[in-house]
């Protein structure tokens, strides 16, 4: 029983001395004076009054923080104190708040600053009207209007939170950053002063001498000039705009990529660029676009799609050359006419849009109306005054198919240089020389035939009329005959070269993609929303009440606005 008795009151001083050791050390330090000319004033017995003397300042420390000013009123029995004139305040060897007037709270460790604050950290310099500083959270806060200065930029906000231990501000409503390279605006800005990198939300543009950066959610390196932007993302340079799901941009190279879902407008030319991949090189002028891209550009009434695995774009807006290869693809519309587009295929095109040259490059094909040309290399020129297409020309081993469809025969023109002449962007004639050859099923007006031409000549004249052959005329030295349907085997009905390409066709302009393997878009990283933060003053600071009565925040905290942007 005594064993059972010694052993509770043991156990209960125990106890008694672990909760009187917790209470002691949840005890605040007191704030103390330990420099300064003193005095008590009747009409303040609750202060003691510090004044500098001819030693110097009023010198206040409390647990790491030490505190220089002119004058200082310390209310013991709230442990806070109010510090003015040419006040510094320190924090280890990382933070310095100057101000013309401090108070600070010894329970909560809350400062507040007021009138020409400047706080310093190794970065950067904030400059405000009236500062607030939490010790024990060590953040920052003021929504009044502040600058942060870092060795690159200046930075303005109406709201701003600095986190000391991350190194990051954040910045709210009506965000401005100056550099001498660009100007930013922002609805909010996470900057980490360490590394100046930058994350903005909501609508945001980055503004330089030549180029317009716009996004809802992005990053931007801040020193080193480089970011990346997503959601609504696009780049306005002098005569080009680039959108995409991402867009990278780096201002020191003049270069920007973007990926996924890619736009590439041509402002000056009235050309439109779309596809999966884009890079845009401001200083030489030119973009490469992949991923099945398409390019389509206006002249009046006459439209120009091109398609390739590659689209390269070269040169100054009034000199626009276009390189589409491999695997290249074009077709050319007019709104205004319903006859058939013209459309063809080759290895490689180029377009020269300020000589209006377009040139088919290996294994050209070009299908106008149900006509067919081939030839070693296809060259259409556009006449950029009447801006109406005006010849076309195939080099080496020209020859014209058009399907018979009444027989199931073709009709077939061959020869070694053709040209073709244009009216009204429609192809009305067409001119073969050397080794021409002609196989033709000839019919009357009621279109039955009369028999099967096959003629040799030095050259040849073919008239057309709504994209169908009407006619053909041998200009000299012709040799042939006109055979019967019976008397001609169809084994001997197709001229040597001939090759059919029907079945590739380009009739509409998403034809342009058939065929062709689907692309499957890599996965965009994002750039993920902040946590909210929490309530500065409602988690530092419940209730008003617990301020000091003589605090000028007693009563006047502001209404924090945490809403995060998206």
């Amino acid at each position: 029983m005594y064993l059972l008795s010694r052993n509770l009151y043991i156990f209960c001083t125990f106890l008694f001395l672990l909760n009187w050791t917790n209470a002691f050390a949840q005890e605040p330090q007191k704030v103390e004076i330990r420099s300064g000319y003193t005095e008590k004033r009747p009409e303040l017995p609750d202060a003691i009054i510090y004044t500098k003397d001819a030693s110097g300042q009023v010198y206040i420390v409390h647990e790491g923080v030490e505190m220089w000013c002119d004058q200082a009123y310390l209310y013991p029995s709230d442990n806070f104190v109010r510090a003015y004139g040419n006040v510094y305040m320190t924090q280890g060897d990382t933070i310095s708040l100057r101000s013309r007037y401090t108070e600070y709270n010894g329970n909560n460790q809350l400062a507040f600053a007021r009138g020409d604050v400047i706080l310093k950290e190794p970065q950067t310099t904030l400059e405000s009207d009236v500062l607030y500083f939490d010790r024990n959270r060590q953040q920052a806060y003021y929504d009044t209007g502040g600058v942060v200065r870092d060795t690159a930029s200046v930075l303005y906000s109406t709201i701003g939170r600095y986190y000391t231990e991350t190194k990051k501000y954040q910045f709210l409503d009506k965000v401005h950053i100056e550099n001498p390279d660009y100007d930013l605006k922002s609805e909010q800005v996470d900057f980490y002063s360490e590394s100046g990198d930058a994350y903005l939300y909501g609508p945001s543009t980055i503004t330089g001498e030549n180029t317009k950066i716009y996004s809802e959610r992005g990053f931007y390196q801040t020193r080193e000039n480089h970011g990346y932007f997503v959601k609504n993302a696009r780049v306005d340079y002098d005569s080009r705009i680039l959108f995409g799901d991402s867009i990278y941009f780096d201002r020191n190279k003049n270069f920007a990529s973007a990926s996924n879902n890619i736009r590439v407008y041509d402002t000056i030319n009235e050309s439109k660029v779309i596809g999966h991949y884009a890079e845009v090189y401001k200083e030489k002028d030119s973009v490469i676009i992949t991923k099945n891209p398409i390019i389509a550009s206006k002249r009046d009434n006459d439209s120009l799609y091109v398609n390739a695995d590659k689209i390269i774009i070269t040169g100054e807006p009034e000199h626009r050359i276009l390189n589409a290869y491999p695997d290249a693809r074009f077709i050319r519309t007019d709104i205004l006419k319903k006859e058939e587009p013209m459309s063809g295929k080759a290895d490689s095109i180029y377009v020269d849009e300020r000589k209006g040259i377009m040139k088919l490059l290996k294994k050209p094909v070009v299908w106008s109306g149900q006509g067919q040309m081939t030839g070693d290399t296809i060259q259409m020129i556009y006449d950029t005054v009447v801006k109406q297409m005006d010849t076309l020309k195939v080099h080496n081993n020209a020859f014209i198919v058009e399907p018979d469809t009444i027989s199931g025969g073709y009709n077939q023109i061959k020869g070694q240089y053709l040209l073709g002449l244009f009216t009204d962007n429609e192809l009305d004639t067409i001119k073969l020389n050397r080794n021409t050859e002609v196989l033709f099923y000839t019919r009357d007006d009621k279109d039955s035939l009369i028999g099967i031409n096959n003629t040799l000549s030095s050259s040849i004249e073919i008239y057309i009329e709504e994209n169908d052959i009407r006619g053909v005329r041998f200009i000299q030295n012709a040799e042939g005959k006109l055979y019967p349907e019976s008397m001609l085997p169809k084994n001997a009905r197709l001229l040597p070269g001939f090759i059919w390409r029907g079945e590739e066709r380009i009739e509409r302009v998403s034809d342009l993609l058939k065929g062709k393997p689907e692309i499957k878009l890599p996965k965009i990283k994002g750039i993920e929303l902040p946590e909210e933060p929490e309530s500065f003053f409602n988690d530092t600071i419940p209730e008003s009440e617990d301020f000091p009565s003589t605090s000028d925040l007693k009563g006047i905290i502001p209404k924090e606005t945490n809403e995060i942007k998206e």
